[in-house]
């Protein structure tokens, strides 16, 4: 009965969840995902801006208005990512050869 309980034991260890590390991202990962940011600013400036448009009638004012805000909220973005990257390069160790 005891070799059975460790058996069972071992099982369930092995079926634990591993603790979860840091993600360590490469920067084409964070290429991407500055890309993609700058783009749904745009999308989302240029849908309220043309939504606006449509309901109201006047074409082209809101559509290049939100398209810029887009632009320059997307920008903001891109750069709060470049600084929690730089800021996570700042507070990991140098890495050496061996790693």
């Amino acid at each position: 009965m005891q070799a059975l309980e460790q058996r069972l034991a071992a099982a369930r260890k092995a079926q634990d969840p591993k603790p979860r590390t840091d993600e360590h991202y490469s920067m084409a990962n964070m290429a991407w995902r500055m890309v993609t940011e700058l783009v749904a600013g745009l999308l989302i400036g240029f849908g309220i801006g043309y939504g606006l448009d449509t309901v109201l009638g006047t074409m082209p004012i809101f559509l290049v208005i939100f398209v810029l805000l887009g632009l320059a909220a997307g920008i903001n973005v891109m750069l709060r990512t470049a600084k929690e990257i730089g800021a996570e390069a700042t507070d990991a160790p140098p890495k050496t050869k061996e790693d």
